[in-house]
């Protein structure tokens, strides 16, 4: 079941983060901040009490961007991330969103392409724009 979050997910979703994100994982400070923001826009995927995955995001008017997106390794490959980008998507086009913006690793082949198959189209390329110098793709869906 893809939910909102609330404030008793944010070091199940650190963890999450911790074991997906190796090179750049946010704290629970982090999370918290984000959850804190007025702007905050989250979804959270359960399956039989355990969250399994999230979004992590924010809604600034008609614009959201993905910030974070992960799925636990051992549920990966069963389509569970395109159900969490739908909750997302679903959740922003409820409170008005018109467009959702994320950047992703050129590298991160998966993503590329659920993003793509959920209608999401470059924008443009961004040189050297995680730390480790690794560019990303910055793409956009029109809602």
């Amino acid at each position: 079941m893809v939910r909102e979050w609330n404030r008793a997910d944010i070091p199940l979703v650190a963890a999450i983060d911790r074991e997906c994100f190796t090179l750049e994982p946010w704290s629970e400070a982090e999370y918290a901040k984000e959850f804190s923001s007025e702007w905050f826009c989250g979804t959270v995927l359960e399956i039989d009490g355990e969250i399994v995955g999230y979004v992590c995001g924010k809604l600034v008017f008609e614009d959201a961007e993905i910030l974070r997106i992960a799925v636990k390794s051992k549920w990966r490959g069963q389509g569970l991330g395109g159900m969490l980008l739908n909750g997302f998507i679903d959740s922003v086009k409820m409170r008005g969103g018109a467009r959702v913006f994320l950047e992703v690793r050129t590298g991160n082949v998966a993503a590329v392409r659920l993003y793509r198959s959920r209608g999401f189209t470059l924008t443009r390329e961004r040189k050297k724009y995680y730390a480790d110098g690794e560019d990303a793709l910055e793409m956009k869906k029109d809602l």
